[in-house]
């Protein structure tokens, strides 16, 4: 077990390599491929298509592949694209090559965190997710290296080189995830718990979870992209103290996820969910207020802190919550929307920056909080009242 679980650690790692790459190397990429800046854009949908596609038949690959197979295969699929793009000279390559990557990272996303939350500790889930910042943040420190040498395409071929040899290890360890899987499959089999994902997606607390996943995934990418203009707009600082205040932002969510593992020992993950809500809401609440300058940097760093438990304990406590063989086909819906709503909620907000004013960032972000606790809060009397039944 403890074999699966170094190799689980090194995939959530190689999960978040790819995610930073492209913001980071678009500035030195579109020049050369003779096309215009907003032109990510179109490689990015693409990207979210494909993991949303892959999110949603993930339930499906993994009870018949197997957690093993889907994650060595996903990995395969990036590691290949992100070698495409090591040698592509057109655009139009890149967005053919972003299908699989998005495709590879929605089944390993769905899979892994599957896997954990069936398999391990509630403290597991939160490090892990920490280990996927430590691949966001590895990404772009490779390629800035290799950008500076004058080559972004090297630094897509190492870091394909890198997920090439993450499957070789998975490869080898591919009949310790069958023995695991086997006993486990039996024991779902004795429960007579299994769900077809159409009565899986019926459940009103099910609709619910996918709700709080879409929201949480919407506050995260709207504070990320956001906050930077809303300091240097709005509270008239610097570009450059606005980067390094927004960082706050992503230290909050890394050393958050660290501290919140130890955390699990002691309160349980829907405790936990609705301290991450308190801490977010109070920093939302924070950027409202009419407070010093410096006040801005404490509410970021209060809603990154608010972030960091809420993602890992949600994920961790879907087999409690709709079952041990249900949780596949919701863990997919899940990381789906998860990813809708981070791709659909930023550009919401971006059009009513467009016809109103950068203003409305801090009660954008308390909306959607509120929102988020209202479903989940309504979801936990759901399955209460369901346990008391029963």
């Amino acid at each position: 077990m403890t074999l699966i679980l170094v190799i689980v650690y090194l995939s959530f790692i190689s999960l978040g390599l790819p995610d930073s790459l492209l913001g980071s190397a678009w500035p030195a990429m579109y020049q050369g491929l003779e096309v215009s800046v907003s032109s990510v854009s179109w490689i990015s949908v693409i990207t979210t298509g494909g993991t949303v596609v892959s999110s949603l038949l993930s339930g499906r690959m993994l009870k018949r592949f197997g957690t093993g197979k889907v994650t060595l295969v996903s990995i395969l699929l990036t590691a290949v694209a992100l070698l495409g793009f090591a040698f592509s000279s057109t655009f139009w390559w890149l967005c053919v090559l972003a299908l699989p990557l998005g495709l590879g990272a929605g089944s390993v996303d769905a899979a892994l965190n599957n896997f954990v939350a069936l398999y391990f500790k509630a403290s597991h889930m939160s490090w892990l997710h920490s280990f996927w910042g430590l691949g966001a943040t590895l990404g772009p420190l490779i390629l800035s290296f290799f950008i500076a040498r004058g080559s972004w395409q090297n630094g897509y071929l190492v870091i394909g080189i890198i997920q090439l040899i993450l499957v070789g290890v998975i490869a080898t360890a591919l009949p310790r995830w069958k023995k695991i899987e086997k006993v486990d499959a039996q024991s779902a089999a004795e429960e007579k718990e299994h769900q077809s994902k159409k009565s899986v997606i019926r459940k009103s607390s099910v609709k619910l979870s996918v709700l709080s996943f879409f929201l949480y995934s919407a506050i995260e990418t709207t504070t990320g992209l956001w906050s930077s203009t809303y300091l240097v707009e709005y509270k008239a600082l610097t570009p450059e103290l606005a980067a390094r205040w927004t960082s706050l932002f992503f230290l909050g969510i890394t050393v958050g996820r660290l501290v919140s593992g130890f955390l699990t020992y002691s309160i349980s993950n829907k405790n936990l969910i609705r301290l991450g809500q308190l801490i977010c809401a109070s920093g939302g609440i924070v950027l409202l207020l009419p407070l010093p300058d410096f006040f801005a940097m404490l509410g970021l760093l209060l809603i990154g802190l608010g972030c960091a438990p809420m993602y890992p304990s949600m994920m961790h406590d879907t087999p409690n919550r709709f079952g041990r063989s249900a949780s596949q086909s919701v863990m997919g819906l899940q990381v789906a929307f998860a990813y809708v709503g981070s791709s659909i909620m930023p550009l919401i907000f971006s059009g009513l920056v467009s016809v109103s004013t950068i203003a409305l960032f801090p009660y954008y972000i308390l909306f959607s909080i509120v929102l988020m606790t209202w479903g989940s809060e309504k979801m936990n009397h759901y399955l209460s009242k369901k346990q008391t039944i029963q």
